[in-house]
């Protein structure tokens, strides 16, 4: 199905959704199976090893993740791992910044070719209790020798990941609730979609009305120029929401997915729908039969989710990176602690 021509407008918007769905519509026909042809332990160095992403660039793969004491607290370093094959992983970076846990990073690639990481800076003090945050951006030219961690935004933002579309960067980043005189947080959190030209400098373009907590977010870009968002929410019903926006991307029409979202990470299939990576709450782990488990699945074009293949996972799982392999193979980054330690693994897929 074609688009109509791209142009920004809530004229455009509004028959955009009614005529053809919020998605890149898919029939029910056309959805594949996914199998799974091989899930590998890579790297389980650090006491905790979690919050992965995955790129190929340059020819090679590279893998980030938090490597910790624990889940919370403590203070993280970003791990970062080449790889030729996929099948040896070496380490070539491991980035400190003192008295800050440096969490979730995730990779994107600037319009002049370097590699770019984003990630939370959260202080503890050696404490479980978060006693601050804030945003921060690092970059390399040969993804071994990376800046110092720059910080972005401002205390108290969390920048969760970052999309480059035509010279330009987007990410949405999540503040908690304003504290209480009695130490407690207002219970609305706020989710501001930004911009930037550099990476470094960030505008505010608008706040997203998205309400239960708002707060991790992947952004994606159709091949019109729609940008599509998929929000994690933490209160209310706690379902995960897709929404899509044109330019100025200030106007949303957003869809509950029916499925709760942790460590949400979508990418372009080949045919031009999309595949979906996510913690799964609604089936546990296929290896120990407990908790929780992370799912790849495929997004209707009513906005749910239409679960392909579980991944080998259990416990404390998900926060997937997502590349296409030249020979058609889905790579999946991830962590679990199905075989007892937190440790980072590369899942290879096949499309059915």
């Amino acid at each position: 199905m074609k688009y109509p021509p791209r142009f920004p407008g809530a004229r455009w918007f509004t028959a955009l959704v009614l005529a053809c769905g919020v998605f890149s519509p898919v029939s029910a026909a056309a959805v594949p199976s996914a199998r799974v042809l091989e899930a590998r332990r890579i790297w389980d160095a650090g006491k905790h090893n979690a919050f992965t992403d995955l790129v190929q660039w340059r020819g090679r793969w590279w893998c980030t993740f938090r490597e910790a004491e624990a889940h919370v607290g403590g203070d993280g370093a970003i791990q970062v791992l080449e790889s030729a094959d996929g099948a040896k992983w070496e380490s070539v970076a491991r980035i400190t910044e003192k008295d800050i846990d440096l969490r979730d990073p995730k990779f994107s690639v600037t319009p002049d070719g370097r590699l770019m990481i984003v990630c939370g800076g959260s202080v503890y003090l050696g404490t479980k209790v978060l006693q601050g945050r804030q945003p921060r951006v690092l970059f390399s030219a040969d993804g071994r020798q990376w800046t110092p961690p720059a910080l972005v935004l401002e205390e108290g933002d969390w920048l969760w990941r970052v999309t480059w579309h035509e010279g330009v960067a987007y990410g949405a980043s999540y503040r908690q609730g304003a504290p209480r005189p009695d130490g407690t947080r207002e219970e609305s959190w706020q989710l501001n979609l930004h911009s930037s030209r550099d990476g470094l400098r960030w505008e505010r373009v608008t706040t997203l009305a998205v309400d239960g907590r708002p707060n991790e977010t992947t952004l994606r870009f159709e091949p019109d120029g729609r940008m599509v968002a998929m929000v994690r929410r933490e209160a209310g019903d706690t379902l995960g929401w897709f929404g899509v926006s044109v330019p100025p991307f200030k106007e949303w029409k957003w869809t509950a997915t029916g499925h709760r979202f942790g460590g949400p990470n979508f990418v372009r299939a080949p045919d031009g729908g999309w595949i979906v990576c996510t913690r799964d709450h609604t089936k546990p782990s296929p290896v120990n039969g407990k908790g929780v488990s992370t799912l790849v699945a495929r997004l209707g074009a009513d906005g749910k989710l239409q679960p392909l293949a579980t991944l080998p996972s259990g416990g404390d799982t998900s926060y997937a990176g997502l590349a296409w392999h030249p020979d058609g193979q889905l790579w999946v980054s991830y962590y679990s602690s199905h075989e007892g330690k937190s440790a980072i693994y590369l899942a290879k897929l096949v499309m059915e």
